[in-house]
């Protein structure tokens, strides 16, 4: 059972990978287009260049749809996760002390998500392991003619 599981851990990485990104996509789309019930659920778009908010919903747009792709995950994911720490710390946490208390369990849990793909990677199904295949296979000296 455990050597399953285990023979399956990229597989589930990867899906897992793909549905933060694209939540957190998801989000920054919303602030950004007014799609999906808009900034906050208003409808309406944040104002461009507005402090947090705007630059916030550009790293959710942004980054996760580097992570969706599994492009440049751990950078993407180390961005988004210092985003969602800054967005709880700073937003959240002064109004109470438990995520629960003041509406920062998105943030946290973003926060966390996004940390654990900077230590574990993109696993399956990210373009980042599609690139380094073909890059080792370009590295790969080719086989030298036999003489017969």
């Amino acid at each position: 059972m455990i050597g399953r599981l285990n023979s399956a851990q990229p597989y589930a990485l990867g899906l897992y990978r793909i549905v933060v990104g694209l939540l957190f996509l998801c989000h920054g789309a919303a602030s950004l287009f007014g799609v999906l019930g808009g900034a906050m659920g208003t409808g309406r778009t944040l104002d461009a260049g507005t402090w947090p908010g705007w630059y916030a919903a550009v790293i959710q747009l942004v980054g996760g749809a580097f992570v969706l792709l599994g492009l440049g995950t751990r950078v993407a994911a180390f961005v988004a996760a210092g985003s969602m720490a800054y967005a709880y710390f700073k937003v959240h946490q002064p109004n109470a002390l438990w995520p629960i208390e003041n509406g920062g369990e998105a943030s946290a849990m973003f926060c966390w998500a996004f940390l654990l793909l900077v230590f574990t990677g993109s696993g399956a199904f990210g373009l980042d392991r599609l690139l380094a295949r073909r890059s080792a296979e370009e590295r790969r000296p080719a086989a030298e003619p036999v003489t017969v």
